[in-house]
């Protein structure tokens, strides 16, 4: 049974009611991020019941050392953590003397939280009896700037309801913070100061280990009615913690508010020496604008991003309020202004997986940010891993590798593998191909070659030389065999001849060569200059053709099927639907021996380079093993919903395609997996995007032609979305009958409609017939 206490709203998340059994999930579900900090929807009093504290920082991480049963050589030394950082939300709030705590309260009536997408903010909202029969109603909102992105701002109003009451604020800035998946009890934080000056905190902390030095700063402001009361409040300074007490009384009907402006200031962006400047000069600006200002301009910075991302769907709120929280959670975590950032898989809203980097990335984000920014904040993603080339050269060094060949991190914060399962750190090697068809991918879909002959062709040498070294020639079969491996299939581990790995690395090298030829002839300063650094020569190339061109496939001849794996066809075949459902999820219930045995499917696997590589394949090949392998496949990662629903939709199979949607879409909000306490699964959230896209809207690049082949569910009236390809806007509108298209921008753009070709012009919509 999945969850479903969130109110079905276009434009809102919305929780109506006090459950404290829901504290943790909604936590999560109602995070804040601006792409530079993050924050769960931790309340900002006292609570005393089960809460999962979360404030984060972008960048800043910890290697937390590697804890492992049983020692491999070539195990990382440590695993990168997204900290804890220290907490600027906190408020205490006393009411005639109690405290508030929801936990304790006699009453809580009128509860509503409201995560409001569309302009960028969240707010609380409740009646609370105390202890000691005092009566509030409160209301609390809260952001997290995108135009200053060092800040966030709360407004903490409480109205006195029966009677005149002493009210009590104190906000509080705190480093004595910890993470709930520590290894080890590490000490993460070193503060190093605790500061507080007209009317201003400031705590200067260092992380152990990596020293980021940060400064988590705040100023407050009281308001009676509306009006500024000027009033200095009592401090109280603690080792790790600095609070500011106001005290004021309250007539029955009267409004006392807090404005508290925090947030962060980090020598990843700032000379470590003027942290605190830093953290002032942004104070003085958040209290020269206000808080309404600020509020202001957070709608508008808003208002242009959904300009571009948004998906619109008429007649299916729950779908419209699933795709729209994919997408502002996803731009929440990454805007794309920071080449030295990337997008972990919780993104801002939990810890695990260490808030680091993985294959998801380059997988499933980058086209929706191809699509849906500048074509800069993908080239961002790629530099990303270009800066990361010889950390990832190092890494194949561990392992044995040699010549340059590069193996790109499982998980890593700077370029270093720090992901300890044997059977992903040695063998989930497949992330490397994703790293190059992404190459691929924004080359073909924004047209800007000049990143390849600047910085991609390194990067494909060192992946086509790691192939060529991981494969070895097999006497027995006359062909190159690559073995040991895991796919994306993890409930398959130490296996043969991946068939999705193996023709990864067939075609990472086939487009690696390809490229030198490109890059010779049209960028010969640059292809003198990447030879020569990286000492490539001709025989070389050879040895990487001969075993490209005689790669070995796992094939079933009477099936007429690629198999998974050597010996897939040796496993028990019983599908998902002959599995009962006491034993699922199979992760929680079954050991990992018979996960191992069995035939079942965390995410797609052959079916991923159906995807990836869709025009190497008829659509009766792609029938054929879809229909084969999905009856195996048990969804168990956030990743295989969206996979599945593109290639059903491709399939004209428009009724399974939404049901997968819906399950990729919401698997967050219902919580699919019962694990949304831990943190949103923010990667994934991209794959929703592109099933609607390249799934329904059937957008994909042929033949240098951006191309589309849409269809509709029949939950929907219509869809709509807006793509930028090649810096020409096109909008797209799928209705039941008809499909309209819209460009703007100056250019005349050819695209194709069911394989069909018309032109895009400026100011001039075109409707095609669905098929």
């Amino acid at each position: 049974m999945n969850q479903d206490y969130i109110k079905a709203s276009p434009w809102s998340i919305i929780e109506e009611g006090f459950d404290r059994e829901r504290v943790k999930s909604s936590e999560s579900i109602f995070s804040l991020g601006n792409g530079a900090m993050g924050q769960r929807a931790n309340f900002e009093e006292v609570y005393s019941g089960k809460t999962f504290q979360g404030s984060y920082i972008a960048g800043v991480y910890y290697p937390d050392k590697t804890r492992v049963g049983w020692w491999k050589n070539g195990y990382p030394e440590y695993f990168a953590k997204v900290l804890n950082a220290p907490n600027w939300i906190g408020i205490n709030v006393w009411v005639n003397g109690e405290v508030l705590d929801l936990n304790t309260c006699k009453e809580v009536s009128g509860y509503r939280r409201e995560l409001n997408m569309k302009e960028g903010w969240y707010k609380r909202s409740f009646s609370a009896l105390l202890p000691n029969d005092a009566h509030i109603e409160v209301g609390v909102l809260r952001f997290l700037s995108l135009d200053m992105d060092e800040l966030g701002a709360i407004r903490y109003e409480i109205k006195a309801l029966d009677a005149d009451l002493d009210i009590g604020f104190q906000p509080y800035l705190d480093s004595g913070v910890t993470n709930e998946d520590s290894n080890w009890d590490d000490k993460f934080w070193n503060t190093t100061e605790v500061v507080s000056t007209e009317r201003q905190g400031f705590i200067q902390a260092h992380t152990m280990k990596t020293h980021f030095k940060t400064c988590t700063f705040m100023q407050s402001q009281l308001f009676l009615n509306g009006n500024l009361v000027d009033v200095f409040p009592e401090v109280e300074k603690k080792e790790q913690w600095v609070g500011h007490r106001y005290a004021h009384k309250l007539a029955k009907g009267e409004i006392l508010a807090l404005h508290k402006f925090g947030g962060y200031t980090v020598d990843r962006n700032h000379h470590g020496d003027e942290l605190v400047q830093a953290a002032k000069t942004t104070l003085k600006k958040a209290l020269e604008l206000g808080f309404d200002t600020l509020l202001e301009r957070q709608r508008s910075a808003w208002a242009e991003i959904w300009k571009m991302s948004d998906i619109a769907i008429e007649g299916d709120v729950k779908a419209q309020q699933g795709i729209r929280f994919n997408i502002f959670q996803l731009n929440q975590t990454y805007l794309g202004r920071d080449s030295r950032l990337n997008i972990g898989p919780k993104g801002f809203t939990g810890e695990k997986y260490g808030g680091s980097t993985y294959w998801d990335t380059e997988a499933y984000c980058l086209p929706f940010y191809m699509a849906t920014k500048n074509q800069k904040v993908a080239r961002n993603l790629l530099k990303y891993r270009y800066n990361h080339l010889e950390k990832a050269i190092e890494n194949a060094q561990k392992l044995g590798f040699s010549n340059g060949a590069a193996l790109y991190p499982m998980v890593t914060m700077n370029g270093e593998e720090c992901h300890n399962e044997w059977e992903i750190t040695f063998e989930e090697i497949h992330r490397n191909g994703a790293i190059a068809f992404a190459i691929y991918n924004y080359c073909r879909f924004t047209g800007d070659y000049s990143y390849i002959p600047e910085m991609g062709l390194e990067v494909l040498i060192g992946i086509a030389r790691f192939w060529r070294q991981r494969a070895n020639f097999s006497q027995l079969k006359n062909k190159y065999v690559i073995l040991g491996v895991t796919g994306p299939n993890e409930y398959e581990n130490n296996v043969n001849n991946n068939w999705y790995t193996n023709y990864l690395a067939k075609w990472c090298i086939d487009y690696t060569i390809a490229q030198l030829r490109k890059v010779k002839e049209g960028f010969p300063d640059d292809y003198r200059r990447v030879v020569g650094k990286t000492k490539l020569g001709d025989n070389e190339v050879s040895q990487w053709k001969k075993v490209a061109d005689n790669m070995y496939f796992p094939y079933e001849e009477e099936r007429g099927l690629f198999l998974q794996q050597d010996g897939f066809l040796d496993k028990e075949l019983l599908t998902v639907a002959e599995l009962p459902s006491s034993q699922r999820p199979i992760n929680q219930k079954w050991s990992w021996d018979r996960i191992l045995r069995s035939p079942y499917i965390k995410q797609a696997d052959v079916l991923q380079g159906f995807y990836f590589f869709g025009d190497h394949f008829s659509e009766e090949e792609l029938e054929r093993h879809f229909d084969f392998y999905e009856p195996f496949t048990v969804h168990e990662s956030s990743l295989s919903p969206c996979v599945h629903s593109i290639l059903a939709a491709k399939l004209g199979r428009t009724e399974q395609a939404y049901t997968f949607y819906l399950r990729t879409s919401r698997l967050d909000l219902d919580d699919y997996n019962k694990e949304v306490e831990e943190g949103l699964h923010i990667t994934s959230m991209a794959g929703t995007w592109l099933s609607i896209v390249e799934g329904f809207g059937g957008m994909g690049v042929l033949d240098d032609t951006l191309s589309f082949s849409p269809r509709i569910p029949e939950q929907w009236k219509s869809y709509s979305f807006n793509v930028n390809f090649r810096n020409s806007i096109i909008k797209v509108c799928v209705q039941k009958e008809v499909t309209e298209f819209e460009i703007t921008g100056e250019e005349i753009v050819p695209i194709l409609v069911n394989k069909k070709g018309l032109e895009l012009v400026p100011g001039k919509k075109v409707e095609v017939r669905v098929s």
